[in-house]
């Protein structure tokens, strides 16, 4: 699996990365939202650079030009609830893809709070087959929901390409998924953080993404 970490470049993304994990920019959920949305834009633009292209004609009001168009078809799927204004980026850029959604939740198991198990109870989504697959979810922690959404994504048909697309990684999310996707699958990251802590949230991250998008649940 290829990784491409933002994180080492220098970019405009290292900004808006920087104001999400800010406590005093969190406190604007619609800045917050706004942000995770230009996260996305942005990746999609880089991934643009990497599909296949056709040249096509297109007739203007005096000649006809000739310009080269995407040849994929795409999909863009996203993890409930927290992926919704990343997946809205993507498909602002990529405004012609097919759409699918996945119910896929983190449970803790323990009374403690520190082991995880994930929960998949809805699935949205066209057929995948021999189309570019990219699945967007702003936080790669444990890796546990971003694989049971592939896992179910790939019950639709065989991807010819998959991307993952995610804000904040952990590295112990990297490996889960390098262990579920295939070796020509690229992972996208605006930062990769140096680990957990003990309740499974990303340090230093920004805490719970779907919370700070759109208010604490139960």
């Amino acid at each position: 699996m290829k990784v491409i970490n933002f994180a080492g470049q220098n970019s405009i993304i290292n900004q808006f990365v920087a104001e999400l994990r800010d406590r005093d920019y969190q406190q604007n959920r619609l800045l917050f939202r706004n942000n995770i949305r230009r996260i996305g834009e942005m990746m999609a633009f880089e991934l643009s650079k990497t599909l296949n292209y056709e040249e096509k004609e297109v007739e203007t009001p005096l000649a006809t030009a000739h310009v080269n168009l995407p040849a994929d078809d795409i999909v863009i799927a996203t993890v409930l609830r927290a992926g919704l204004p990343f997946h809205e980026g993507f498909l602002n850029v990529f405004d012609h893809a097919d759409n699918g959604f996945v119910s896929a939740y983190r449970m803790y198991t323990n009374r403690e709070h520190t082991e995880v198990g994930v929960h998949t109870e809805y699935m949205a989504a066209p057929s995948v087959e021999g189309k570019t697959l990219v699945i967007v979810d702003p936080m790669l922690a444990t890796g546990g929901s971003m694989a049971a959404a592939y896992e179910a994504l790939l019950k639709t048909g065989t991807p010819r390409k998959v991307h993952i697309a995610c804000v904040i990684a952990a590295p112990e999310g990297v490996e889960v998924v390098r262990q579920a996707v295939t070796d020509e699958t690229t992972l996208w990251a605006a930062a990769i953080d140096p680990g957990m802590n003990e309740h499974k949230y990303i340090v230093p991250g920004f805490g719970d993404c779907g919370d700070l998008c759109y208010g604490e649940k139960l």
